[in-house]
C-alpha cells in the first residue's frame, strides 16, 4: 500500500528576515497594510500564516512586480506554520504580535497579490518524532536548561511552555534560537528531518565553543 500524501494547503506567506521553528515564539511588529490585514484575518477566521526566511530583497515591498519582471524579494523553500498567540495594538496601525511555530512545509509554488501579499501551495511536513536526546547529547540537553535559567535571570524567557528536555528535536530546536549563529545554518538546521542529527550538529557546535565537553 502506498503511504498517505502528505496534505497541501495554501497560506499566506510572511517573508522575514529571521527562521521559525517548530515549537518556537516569534515577536513582530506589524505596521504594514497588507500584514495588518492579514493579521486581521487571522484573529477572525482563526487562521494560520506561513513564515519564510528571506534569501534575497527586502521585507518591505509595497506592490507587486510589473508583468515580466522578476519579484524583488525571494525567500526559501522551506518555512514553518505559524498561529498567533496574542495581539497587542497600542499605537495607530502598529500591532505587536506574538506567534507559535507549528510544522513546517514545502513550498510548492508562491504568487503575489494586488496588495503585496504573498501566497503559496504548501505541503505540509511531518512533526519531529519525539525521541530520547541519546547518551552522548543529554549533556546538551541539560546545558540548555542552565542557558534557559541564566536568561530568566537576565529578564529574558524566550521559550513556550511546556519544556520538553526529553525530547531530542525540541532541544535541537531551542538551541538553535539562540545560539549565535548565520541565517543560513539556522535554516538549513530547521530543514533537516532527522532531529537526533540536528541536535547532534547543535552538540558539535557548542563543544567546539566550550559550552559542553
Amino acid at each position: 500500500m502506498a503511504p498517505p500524501r502528505s496534505p497541501s494547503v495554501v497560506l499566506p506567506l510572511f517573508p522575514l528576515n529571521a527562521v521559525l521553528l517548530p515549537g518556537g515564539l516569534l515577536s513582530l511588529k506589524v505596521f504594514e497594510p497588507r500584514y495588518l490585514d492579514l493579521v486581521g484575518t487571522c484573529l477572525r477566521e482563526r487562521q494560520t500564516f506561513g513564515v519564510v526566511l528571506i534569501r534575497d530583497g527586502s521585507e518591505v515591498q509595497t506592490r507587486p512586480p510589473r508583468e515580466g519582471t522578476q519579484p524583488a524579494v525571494s525567500f526559501e523553500g522551506v518555512g514553518v506554520v505559524a498561529e498567533l498567540l496574542d495581539v497587542d495594538a497600542t499605537q495607530a496601525n502598529i500591532l505587536h504580535v506574538r506567534c507559535k511555530g507549528l510544522q513546517r512545509f514545502d513550498l510548492r509554488e508562491s504568487r503575489q497579490e494586488r496588495d503585496g501579499l504573498w501566497k503559496a501551495r504548501v505541503r505540509l511536513l511531518p512533526d519531529d518524532e519525539t525521541v530520547l536526546p541519546s547518551a552522548e547529547l543529554v549533556d546538551t540537553a541539560r546545558a540548555l536548561a542552565s542557558a534557559m535559567a541564566a536568561l530568566k535571570q537576565q529578564g529574558s524567557e524566550p521559550f513556550l511552555k511546556p519544556f520538553r528536555f526529553e525530547d531530542a528535536g525540541w532541544v535541537a530546536n531551542r538551541w538553535c534560537e539562540i545560539l549565535p549563529i548565520p541565517l543560513a545554518a539556522r535554516q538549513k538546521l530547521m530543514e533537516l528531518e532527522d532531529p537526533l542529527v540536528r541536535l547532534k550538529l547543535v552538540g558539535e557546535f557548542l563543544r567546539s565553543k566550550g559550552v559542553v565537553r
